[in-house]
């Protein structure tokens, strides 16, 4: 390991939030062009058509859970507790938020994006947990 592979994951998540951006503002534009929706409707905050708004919530979604992970892998990282099993961890804490946006601005099911959400919050309590044996237990 070259000892910064604790920040891929990061760096994958930042991409799916540009990738997000991306998807709002193509949909927002489709729906001004379309005349669904006027321009100031968006500068004020209100009326936003459901085929953005999803996108918008998911979005917004990327900002909760995901500033404990960059925390956690940053501190993972300090505390050189960033090993094999806190990479694995946090790449599929990644994967599920990948899926869990997918879901999200897709079919939007709670069947389905309920337990992602979950899931990902279950394995980012696992890597905080790891974080915290790991500084009570420094030499092993």
């Amino acid at each position: 390991m070259t000892g910064y592979e604790m920040f891929w994951p990061i760096i994958a998540h930042a991409a799916l939030v540009y990738m997000l951006y991306m998807l709002l503002g193509y949909r927002r534009q489709k729906m001004l062009k379309s005349g669904k929706v006027r321009a100031s409707e968006y500068r004020e905050n209100r009326g936003e058509p459901t085929e953005s708004l999803i996108v918008k919530n998911s979005l917004a979604n990327q900002y909760e859970l995901p500033v404990l992970f960059y925390a956690c892998c940053i501190l993972l990282y300090m505390t050189e507790a960033d090993n094999l099993i806190a990479l694995v961890l946090a790449w599929i804490f990644v994967a599920l938020r990948y899926v869990h946006a997918f879901v999200h601005v897709t079919s939007n099911n709670l069947r389905y994006r309920s337990p992602l959400f979950a899931a990902g919050y279950l394995v980012l309590g696992v890597m905080w947990v790891w974080l915290a044996v790991w500084i009570m237990f420094p030499n092993g």
